[in-house]
């Protein structure tokens, strides 16, 4: 084998034992519903009444009170669905959340604004760069999503599906 053949190789193994923990899998109980406590900075993974996992979190960067418009740096409060799954995001793994529901973009309307979107649970930036300005900025920096450690964010990934509710309270 010759050196640019083993130099691929190498490189090749090394993100494939990177990319090894990205996706776990997940054997136990039913992630039937996830609460997420916005005072208390906790996030709870439940079957039925039973917490299975608990974590902590960061906010957006306007973490008190419910979202109402785009750029408002909140994160909603309500009751809503996981709905989409991102293994590619620009965050370490991303599960969406449905905001904004039909009140929410009827509350909006009202205003003269816009609701925004695209509020995920997700890990921390991929760019090395946005993780810097992250740390900067303290444990709420999102623009409105629910960012959780690495490690956490494969391990809810691989815990919760597509059509799991989650309750955001204040």
């Amino acid at each position: 084998m010759d050196r640019r053949t083993f130099g691929l190789l190498t490189v090749s193994a090394a993100l494939t034992a990177g990319c090894a923990n990205k996706f776990q899998i997940y054997s136990g109980p039913e992630v039937t519903s996830v609460v997420v406590n916005k005072g208390a900075r906790r996030m709870y993974l439940l079957h039925h009444e039973e917490v299975l996992k608990e974590y902590k979190f960061g906010l957006g960067f306007t973490p008190v009170g419910d979202k109402k418009i785009r750029g408002d740096g909140k994160t909603p409060e309500g009751t809503y669905y996981i709905d989409r799954r991102n293994p590619n995001s620009a965050f370490h793994l991303s599960l969406g959340i449905s905001y904004p529901n039909a009140a929410d973009r009827a509350e909006a309307k009202a205003l003269g604004k816009e609701p925004g979107g695209d509020i995920f649970i997700h890990g921390q930036p991929n760019l090395f760069a946005d993780r810097r300005k992250a740390r900067k900025r303290g444990s709420d920096w999102t623009a409105g999503c629910i960012a959780v450690k690495n490690r956490e964010i494969e391990e809810i990934y691989a815990m919760v599906q597509t059509g799991t509710t989650i309750t955001l309270r204040a």
